[in-house]
């Protein structure tokens, strides 16, 4: 089969790490650290890098400023053979910076800065020649670009419905208490959707995994996948449900990216064809090699750890 192109659309900025961080710091003034580094991020670069570790044509849509920052993500992209053709730059906006302090446990805390490319991402960014050639489109994430409610998004995936595009999305969690009712109209032209448990409970309103999934299938969604850390994930369709395990002897350091491995996996091996299940595994054993180091870089680099960690 001829491999498919990937549209991935979302923020990409720098994530400065430190770990392991606790609130001390804050009464010392100063803490030692065992690791400070800096690596790309931004929900939609993590999902291109991974999918373009993996192999995959990739064109990522998106917005930096003209500063060393985002001079850092272009060349990022380049290394990985990402196309860069929809990437916006703008030299009064400067790129995103994260700020992302991990715990001993391997849990996140963020600082942002809401003035930065980060939610100054627009609709407009995404011309309608930044969907043609592509077979699958990844929006990641709902609710990160303030810009893009409902009827935006609606409009954004109707157009790639349009091209052709199989319509996916990850999301993380509401900001103004949206409900999945405020959301049916662009969860309509969804084949595939990302939430984890946490995302997905806040928007639906439930608490039982098929119930949740139910809420989105209402709605038109195609597949559910709900991420849901160490217990793995659950899918739901129309005719299918079933629990994906993680993988249980993964060394968690770093959640970091996990969930956007986990989305670029499973994309990854949507493409390739594979079943339903073995998309879950997949998706699973790649985020396992996402929270064992630091930052969300290099899951996708060890494509047969994977493939052995899938049980594949």
């Amino acid at each position: 089969m001829s491999q498919p192109k990937y549209i991935v659309i979302g923020a990409a900025i720098l994530d400065i790490l430190a770990r392991p961080v606790d609130a001390s710091v804050f009464e010392t003034g100063s803490l030692p650290a065992g690791t400070i580094t800096m690596h790309t991020g931004g929900d939609a670069m993590n999902e291109a890098r991974v999918l373009a570790d993996l192999g995959a044509d990739v064109s990522l849509v998106s917005k930096v400023g003209t500063d060393p920052a985002g001079d850092l993500v272009l060349s990022a992209c380049k290394d990985l053979h990402v196309d860069t053709t929809y990437i916006r730059r703008n030299a009064a906006i400067p790129t995103g910076t994260n700020i992302v302090l991990v715990d001993q446990k391997g849990e996140r805390s963020f600082i942002t800065c809401p003035d930065s490319t980060l939610r100054k991402f627009f609709p407009k960014d995404v011309p309608d020649a930044a969907l043609k050639g592509g077979d699958i489109l990844s929006f990641a994430s709902i609710f990160v670009s303030p810009h893009f409610g409902n009827r935006e998004l609606a409009d954004l995936f109707s157009r790639a419905r349009e091209a052709g595009l199989t319509v996916c999305a990850d999301m993380t969690k509401r900001k103004k208490g949206e409900t999945i009712q405020d959301m049916r109209e662009c969860l309509s032209y969804l084949d595939y959707v990302f939430p984890n448990y946490e995302e997905a409970a806040l928007l639906t309103g439930e608490k039982d995994f098929d119930r949740i999934g139910d809420a989105f299938l209402s709605c038109g969604t195609g597949h559910v996948v709900i991420k849901a850390g160490a217990k793995g994930c659950y899918v739901c369709t129309e005719g299918l449900r079933f629990w994906s395990p993680s993988y249980e002897q993964a060394r968690c350091i770093d959640t970091t990216g996990a969930g956007d491995t986990f989305t670029g996996c499973f994309l990854y091996a949507l493409g390739q064809g594979f079943s339903l299940e073995n998309c879950a595994r997949f998706a699973n054993a790649g985020a396992s090699l996402c929270i064992e180091q630091t930052g969300a870089v290099g899951a996708g680099t060890n494509i047969q750890k994977i493939i052995k960690r899938a049980g594949l």
